[in-house]
């Protein structure tokens, strides 16, 4: 049973048993650069004709040398340049990965995403996390050996605020008696845990709407979903949730050149990249979407053979609604 029978974006993306593909914005090549976000509606735009059934963004602040990851995400706020990108496309969905719930009131996030739910219906997709870049933390005053505890009450917080009509809040981030939320969505939001988000595996398999976590090989994400759909079926029998990862990809010119490990992901030609999608299909991946950023060929050219012979492997769910 879905949690979500009624969601277009959910629908075209979740099927138990099944797997469909994504995209990491930015859709650039940049490697150990900062990206120029150039013609990201264009490839957007040809990324949703193709058959992709998501864009997902990042939320990071400031360029933070330090850090050890160059990613700056898509260098325009996630939730303002998402709403940009709806505005150009019409069916593809919008996802987060993840919306940093320490740093960011929950009152405050639940306008924005409510206000995104009501003027592009059904294409949210939210994932959400506790944080991991200190100098985002240090530049907001926000404690960041606190954020596990901070995680916990905001995304209760929000939770109440979106989705339950003149709640009763009291929380050291805010009260609320006798007020409602304006606007509501019109639809239940999906709220997918990213990684462990400083909780332990039957937090999130209790309270998230689906989990997302970072690529491993296949064997070991194997192990990992299995341990938490058995505590999903403990908490929620008979409940689908879905499971989503990412996967850095450099799609080699040979169609045939056999996968190779990179920077969280895999160099593969487009026949043993198929295979390989097939078996994290077989383990439990509902949803798995590509970042380009270490690609060698131009992005166009990588979608471009991405649609036309791997998608129609993986194609997006039809939904009738």
């Amino acid at each position: 049973m879905t949690l979500f029978p009624n969601h277009k974006a959910y629908n075209r993306m979740y099927k138990e048993k099944e797997m469909t593909l994504g995209l990491h914005i930015p859709l650039e090549n940049y490697h150990w650069e900062t990206p120029t976000m150039e013609k990201q509606v264009e490839l957007s735009q040809m990324a949703e004709r193709y058959g992709f059934t998501s864009l997902w963004f990042r939320d990071v602040l400031l360029q933070d040398p330090q850090f050890g990851d160059p990613a700056t995400g898509q260098i325009y706020d996630i939730l303002i340049y998402l709403t940009y990108l709806a505005s150009k496309t019409k069916e593809i969905a919008l996802s987060t990965s993840a919306v940093v719930l320490p740093l960011r009131h929950p009152l405050r996030i639940a306008k924005e995403v409510s206000t995104i739910d009501n003027l592009f219906p059904e294409r949210l997709i939210m994932g959400v996390s506790s944080g991991d870049r200190r100098a985002d933390f240090l530049g907001l005053n926000v404690n960041h050996t606190k954020r596990g505890e901070l995680f916990v009450e905001s995304f209760h917080y929000l939770h109440e605020v979106l989705n339950k009509d003149y709640p009763t809040i009291n929380s050291s981030l805010g009260s609320i008696h006798g007020a409602n939320l304006v606007p509501k969505p019109t639809k239940r939001i999906p709220t997918m845990i990213t990684g462990y988000s400083q909780q332990n595996i039957d937090w999130f398999a209790a309270n998230g709407d689906g989990w997302m976590y970072y690529p491993q090989p296949p064997h070991l994400q194997a192990e990992l979903i299995k341990r938490w759909r058995d505590l999903v079926e403990t908490y929620h029998p008979g409940i689908f949730k879905p499971f989503s990862q990412p996967m850095h990809l450099d799609l080699a010119e040979d169609p045939n050149e056999m996968p190779s490990p990179i920077r969280l992901g895999f160099r593969a030609g487009r026949n043993t990249l198929i295979e390989l999608l097939k078996i994290y299909k077989e383990i439990g991946v509902n949803h798995l979407f590509f970042a380009l950023f270490d690609s060698q060929r131009p992005v166009e050219e990588v979608i471009h053979e991405l649609g036309e012979e791997v998608i129609p492997h993986f194609p997006a769910h039809k939904v009738e609604i």
